[in-house]
This record gives C-alpha cells, structure tokens and sequence, in this order.
C-alpha cells in the first residue's frame, strides 16, 4: 500500500493515541533497558526455536527475536514467522546470516536519547503506531512490532518478543522524516501478519546514531 494511504490509515487508528497524550499502550514511564540482546533463527533450522542453549536476557535488557528467510524458502519450517526484516538488520549490525542461530548484543550509550512510542487497538489486520524522538538531528530508528511469547510457547525455553513487522522512519537525513519543531515524529498503520495475536502485539523503538551506537530502545507497555 502506499505511503500516503498507510498514513491516513494511521491517523484513524491513532486517534485515541495522540502524540503528547494518554494512550492505552505507550512507553510512557517505561525504563529504558541498558542492552538489547537479539537472537537470530533462520526459518530452516527446526530445532533452533526450542534450543534449550538459548542464551536469555539480563535483567536490565531487552531481548528480540527474528527469523531469517531460509533456503528452502516456504518449505522451512519456520517460513510462516520468517521475514526478510530480520536481513536487512544483521547488515545494519555488520553480522554474518548465520547457518542455524546466532546472538548479538548491543549496549546503550550515554544518557540515551528521549524517545517514545504509543500504538492504538488492532482494527481490520492494522494497529496504528507513533515514534516521536526530542531534538534534532540524524539517526537510524527502527519501529518494530513485535508479539510478545511466553516461555514454553512451541516449545521454547525461553519468553520472545518475535519481530512480525518492521518500520523505519526517514530520518538519517536533515531534509527529510517527520520533523516537528519539537524534535522528529511520525505515524504509520503496521500490518499485523497472520497468525499473530493482537492482544500480545507491542512496539518496540531502537535509535541508533549516526555511528551505529544503540542511543535509546523503548517498548510500549499496555494498561487495562
């Protein structure tokens, strides 16, 4: 869909969740994690989901789960999970694709950059998503939806937070992205893919600066 037609659809679903306002789920509040373990499977390896060498994460991280394409395409056996997200993110690490699993841990620098991210309630296989950032200047964001597993989901001996979709805001540049006199914003409706649960969907911030350094990570959390 285009850019302009997921952004009207954005802005209906967001309209209980204005930038500056309340809303159901938000990173208002949240603390910000000092490190973001993500772990990596390619949809081939069958047996990597429920490892029981499947590194956790530290009290004071945040972990993330992405399946990578595999080679034997929709005949993986995790392929209904896998997403090309999950590549285009080891390239940002400077990883390898690893054949079976592979970890990677980033810390976050310095204070951490002020960050926040609401998302309003599914509708028609949609949720609404905001990412605003105080201040100017250039960095790499990630808005990433993801659905939050518990442990022992399909076996795993670990809880997830499976990346099901991936946005990125335009704003490694200075003539482009969503820029408010504040600082830099944006909306956007994210598809939620098939087989995920809404009630368990949440989005989760990742701003890296224009060294590659994690400058801050959030994650809504939602209220009844």
């Amino acid at each position: 869909m285009p850019t302009a037609g997921l952004k009207r659809i954005a802005a209906g679903l967001l309209t209980l969740v204005p930038l500056g306002s309340w809303a159901l789920c938000t990173s208002d509040g949240v603390a910000q994690p000092q490190a973001v373990l993500e772990r990596f499977i390619s949809a081939d390896c069958d047996t990597c989901w429920a490892d029981p060498a499947t590194p956790g994460a530290a009290a004071n991280a945040l972990a993330l789960d992405w399946v990578l394409p595999g080679g034997r395409g929709d005949d993986a056996p995790l392929s209904a999970v896998a997403s090309r997200d999950g590549l285009d993110r080891l390239a940002a690490l400077r990883q390898p694709v690893p054949p079976a699993s592979a970890a990677h841990t980033s810390l976050r620098k310095g204070a951490g950059a002020r960050v926040r991210v609401a998302q309003g309630n599914a509708f028609n296989d949609y949720v609404g998503a905001s990412i605003e950032l105080k201040g100017g200047g250039r960095w790499d964001a990630w808005l990433l939806l993801v659905e939050e597993l518990p442990a022992s989901t399909e076996g795993s001996p670990v809880a997830r937070n499976l990346v099901r979709n991936v946005f990125r805001p335009d704003w490694d540049r200075p003539d482009r992205g969503g820029r408010t006199g504040a600082g830099l914003a944006e909306t956007r409706a994210m598809q939620i893919h098939q087989g995920a649960q809404p009630d368990r969907l949440r989005l989760v911030a990742l701003v890296h600066d224009r060294s590659g350094r994690l400058a801050a990570a959030t994650m809504t959390s939602c209220k009844p």
